[in-house]
């Protein structure tokens, strides 16, 4: 929540229980912002159950897609067969699609939202949230410059309280993944240092990695960003599944 709104950035698979979590606080209206429309982040938005309640307003948004791809074609071929039993209409929540230009600025009540392009094989948007004073930024997915830092991500998230950033490999894994359009947790770290950036949270890790790989990750990327910001939190987080961070 921010302010009045509700915001949800992409739809994996945990967007089921989240779902169900919100199914007991209809009517809803939920605002649905990819990043992207990959199958990694799309794959639990068909079993969002506020979707299937005529009581609920839902808005999808998309920046990345192009002519003659729009982001209700991309749901409705998710709905179709052989992928899927029943079509989009089988929604009954007031459901609108929202296509906008990347790098421009998103009305959002009383939420300021700031959008920049990410380097991501079919483009991605990477989002400024800001409200109440505080600030958060979802940076995926992304592939950063050897030579460079990526002056998209830090313009956008300069002087953020929180950058949660995709740090799908480690910089010795990286070369055999170039391409791919992933980057690495020591890039966030240094992406969130020419950034002035509060908090790092660490995320999309690459699922070959195991908890003991992921404890190490954390020991290490601790001692490159150590201590605490203003409010408590630490510089630097290992994001994993029902984390919650209240910056």
């Amino acid at each position: 929540m921010a302010g009045s709104r509700r915001l949800i950035f992409d739809a994996g698979t945990g967007i089921r229980p989240l779902g169900r979590e919100l199914a007991h606080h209809a009517p809803l209206d939920i605002d649905i912002y990819f990043t992207h429309t990959h199958l990694d982040h799309l794959a639990g938005l068909t079993f969002f159950s506020p979707l299937f309640d005529e009581r609920n307003s839902v808005r999808m948004w998309a920046g990345h897609l192009k002519p003659p791809y729009t982001l209700k074609m991309v749901v409705k071929s998710l709905m179709k067969a052989p992928l899927y039993p029943v079509s989009l209409e089988a929604f009954r929540a007031s459901v609108k699609f929202r296509e906008f230009e990347i790098g421009t600025d998103l009305a959002c009540g009383d939420v300021a939202m700031h959008t920049a392009a990410l380097n991501h094989p079919n483009g991605a948007t990477g989002y400024r949230i800001e409200h109440g004073g505080k600030s958060i930024c979802y940076i995926t997915d992304t592939e950063h410059r050897i030579d460079r830092r990526d002056s998209n991500i830090i313009g956008l998230c300069r002087g953020a309280d929180v950058m949660i950033y995709d740090s799908s490999y480690t910089d010795e894994e990286y070369p055999r993944y170039r391409g791919w359009g992933h980057s690495t947790w020591q890039e966030g770290v240094r992406l969130a240092e020419a950034a002035e950036v509060g908090t790092l949270v660490i995320f999309h890790h690459d699922p070959s990695h195991d908890d003991n790989f992921m404890d190490g990750v954390a020991r290490e990327a601790a001692r490159r960003r150590p201590g605490t910001v203003p409010s408590g939190l630490p510089r630097v987080i290992v994001a994993h599944e029902g984390l919650i961070i209240a910056p």
